[in-house]
């Protein structure tokens, strides 16, 4: 499965953006629109992070909390997203800032979107984890599906992935990627009764 183009992924955006939404008012904060944020440290993220074990604590205008920015809490709740926005969930690793939080940003930036709207983030991801640790059945899919249904499956925009490195170190993970790839959107897809689900895959850079 080819990773979706930039002009192709604000298409489908805009798209989804485009459709009937209606944000909730009153004191449940509720998000309109959610994204599920899954993959391994490239998603978790690891800006800032030092060699010495420790997050230098830095938050640059571009992942600074936004009251229209919410996150799942490892405790299935909704709360005000902050950096590390993985903390609780990516659990085992040195947590720093990641690409949840401009992302929201970006979306809320949309002149398509109701006043009042929020962006709900879902963060899923897990450092060091190859591909096959998120086959249908293992403990990282069902935690996905369980974070997923508990934001709401009818309020899910897309699934944002961004994972790789650990599938590079041998050959044949990385022959077998875009086949588990493609067997783990199909899987999702049918396990959240979400046949159209959008799913935006990162490609990291080479050469």
């Amino acid at each position: 499965m080819e990773p979706a183009a930039p002009a192709t992924m604000l298409l489908l955006l805009a798209f989804f953006l485009a459709g009937p939404i209606t944000a909730l008012a009153g004191a449940e904060r509720t998000p309109t629109l959610v994204f599920i944020l899954a993959g391994q440290s490239n998603m978790g993220g690891r800006g800032g992070a030092t060699v010495g074990g420790k997050w230098d604590g830095y938050v640059p205008p571009e992942c600074a909390p936004s009251p229209r920015t919410l996150r799942l809490s490892p405790a299935l709740q909704w709360e005000e997203a902050r950096e590390p926005l993985h903390a609780g969930v990516d659990v085992g690793n040195v947590l720093g800032v990641g690409p949840g939080m401009p992302f929201a940003h970006t979306i809320l930036r949309s002149n398509r979107l109701p006043k009042g709207s929020e962006v709900g983030l879902v963060p899923c991801a897990q450092g060091g984890t190859p591909i096959a640790n998120w086959t249908r059945g293992t403990d990282l899919y069902d935690r996905m599906l369980t974070r997923a249904r508990a934001a709401g499956t009818g309020k899910i925009v897309a699934m944002l992935w961004f994972q790789g490195e650990t599938d590079t170190i041998k050959k044949e993970d990385a022959l077998a990627y875009a086949g588990r790839m493609e067997a783990m959107v199909r899987d999702v897809r049918q396990d959240l009764a979400m046949p159209d689900l959008l799913v935006i895959q990162v490609g990291i850079a080479t050469g």
